[in-house]
């Protein structure tokens, strides 16, 4: 029988990679550009991603993170407590994303002058730097959920046009809402920073979850925490604005991992029924032209 052929071949690929409970890894997220991905590691186990340490937990758990851009494959490094080693080959789908145009914006806020350039630049690193912590608390770990119920009125990737000038894609989920709905906590954290007046995000707030894992909360009209302050999943954190770039009362909702912004939509699931996101436009070769 020709099945019977490939027998001796087959035992001795098994033979040369076992297939062991020990050296499963259990992920939940979306292996896609955007995604994050929870984790759970043997005990004992060391991890690098993409050449790159990552913290685990006493329990194993584990994060890591896709960008718009991320390349079709990922490396997951392991040595098991016994001293085995190996890689898993991590695929990545392609997202697609879509084009938003955003008119009637204070010109100063499209063009700044030389001024708000370097107060824009200024803020800019203060929230990188924030955004580069790595807490040893898997804060992250019962998952997340929406902070906020509303329509969907910009999504994650979107090649941004305002007033009419390409600039960078969106890199968090804006839902509409009224002026002073409340904000929750989408997941256990801590309160990394708070600012009353951005540039670009007026009010705003990033909550930090662990492991490299940050949300970040913008044009808000308050915030209802101070910083340090430890925050419950579903606790009211701030209520919704229009303060710094917006044009109506809505959350700029964003997730990152040391920087690295991912879709809050994959991360939270589908928005509750009866609020709908905008219908996607790819834009040509589903390729965004650069930012000035």
């Amino acid at each position: 029988m020709p099945g019977l052929r490939c027998l001796p071949a087959l035992l001795f690929l098994l033979a040369a990679f076992p297939v062991s409970a020990e050296t499963d890894f259990h992920f939940e997220g979306a292996f896609r550009q955007g995604g994050l991905v929870t984790g759970k590691a043997p005990l004992g186990a060391t991890l690098r991603f993409e050449g790159k340490s990552l913290r685990l937990s006493r329990e194993g758990d584990f994060v890591i993170a896709f960008g718009r851009n991320a390349k079709p494959e990922a490396a997951l490094a392991y040595r098991l407590a016994d001293g085995s080693e190996g890689v898993r080959r991590l695929a990545i789908a392609k997202g697609h994303f879509s084009v938003e145009k955003i008119d009637g914006l204070a010109p100063d806020k499209v063009s700044p002058n030389a001024a708000n350039l370097a107060r824009i630049r200024k803020e800019g690193a203060e929230l990188a730097k924030i955004r580069r912590g790595d807490r040893d608390e898997a804060l992250f770990a019962n998952g997340f959920a929406w902070p906020v119920r509303g329509r969907i009125s910009g999504v994650y990737g979107s090649q941004r046009i305002l007033n009419g000038t390409a600039r960078s894609p969106h890199a968090g989920t804006d839902i509409a809402a009224a002026k002073g709905t409340p904000v929750r906590a989408p997941a256990d954290a801590v309160v990394a920073y708070r600012r009353s007046d951005l540039f670009f995000t007026g009010q705003t707030l990033v909550l930090d979850h662990g492991h490299g894992v940050f949300s970040i909360y913008a044009h808000l009209d308050r915030i209802d925490v101070a910083e340090g302050a430890r925050v419950a999943k579903g606790a009211p954190i701030a209520a919704i604005g229009a303060s710094g770039r917006a044009t109506a009362p809505h959350l700029h909702w964003g997730i990152s991992w040391f920087g690295v912004s991912v879709d809050p939509e994959l991360v939270a699931g589908h928005m509750p029924k009866g609020h709908r996101k905008p219908k996607p436009k790819a834009p040509k070769g589903n390729e965004a032209p650069k930012a000035p």
